[in-house]
């Protein structure tokens, strides 16, 4: 995710941490490529271009910025949608740091909070499509089973399993337990949230049309440009292409918001903050450091 303090003229102009531009270059490069031929032969040959109407275009042009912003919205839905997920295992976990200190076992309540920082590695891991037990294992004794097909919710089984132990031996209240309980259950409705945004995209021909339409626009658009603006065109053109272009690539950045692009949500810096206060919770002094930007970059 880009942390940065508000931009300044120049940054506007000439900033490329964060932007799309890097990434659209080439395409927006062809196209101006081709405006540029298209305006030679309009130059050369005048008549070709003698019926050509900017009409359609316009009325095309409205309809893809509609059509576009639509998108967009839906993809933006998905990436805060995951923010408020991560926001709500945030809020579950400290709840169960502070709930936990009725444990009086101080080797118990090590053993679940550590299963719990292993769980929050373990979600971020499976959302990524990382080795989930890679993730859990340095956080969990004995290890989890590797054979499970879904291990970062078998840590929320076991650690339901230790707190209902706890609550038949006498050693919580069944208040206790109930709250404790309703926490577990919060954080498989977080994991099944995000798992719900990472296995479904927006429908696969909503997107293609965005895509075929905007190519088509870009690439016939000079050709009505050519003739009222002559050598003006490629440059429109090289405003337009960047324009649509870009918003089509951030709705793609958008749509899945857990990877590793630069406009991704911060997910290690967010588990980072829950591994420091874990551990603090223990009575850790040697905590690692909190997660900085990067050359505006948190990752």
């Amino acid at each position: 995710m880009i942390v940065r303090p508000k931009p300044n003229l120049v940054s506007i102009l000439f900033s490329l941490k964060g932007s799309i531009a890097r990434r659209i270059a080439l395409r927006s490069l062809l196209v101006t490529l081709l405006a540029s031929v298209i305006v030679l032969i309009e130059t050369l040959h005048p008549a070709y271009f003698a019926k050509v109407s900017a009409t359609p275009f316009t009325l095309l042009g409205l309809s893809l910025s509609i059509f576009m912003s639509f998108r967009n919205n839906a993809c933006y839905d998905r990436w805060w949608e995951g923010r408020k997920q991560l926001g709500q295992l945030i809020i579950e976990v400290r709840s169960l740091i502070r709930e936990s200190q009725v444990i009086a076992d101080p080797q118990v309540r090590e053993a679940l909070l550590r299963e719990l920082c292993g769980f929050a590695h373990g979600l971020i891991a499976r959302l990524r499509g990382e080795a989930e037990h890679a993730a859990i294992a340095p956080w969990v004794q004995p290890a989890v089973d590797n054979a499970h097909p879904n291990l970062t919710d078998s840590l929320l089984q076991r650690i339901g399993a230790r707190c209902s132990r706890l609550a038949e031996q006498g050693l919580i209240s069944d208040w206790r337990y109930t709250q404790l309980e309703s926490r577990l259950v919060s954080l498989s409705g977080v994991q099944a949230g995000c798992e719900r945004i990472k296995s479904t995209p927006l429908p696969f021909p909503y997107t293609l049309l965005l895509h075929r339409t905007i190519y088509l626009f870009c690439i016939l658009l000079p050709f009505a440009m050519a003739e009222p603006l002559g050598w003006m065109a490629p440059i429109f053109t090289a405003v337009v292409s960047y324009t649509f272009f870009g918003l089509d690539e951030i709705g793609d950045d958008l749509e899945d918001p857990f990877g590793f692009d630069e406009n991704d949500l911060p997910c290690d810096a967010i588990v980072r903050t829950l591994e420091r206060e874990i551990l603090a919770a223990l009575g850790h002094t040697d905590l690692p450091p909190a997660l900085e930007p990067k050359d505006f970059v948190l990752t």
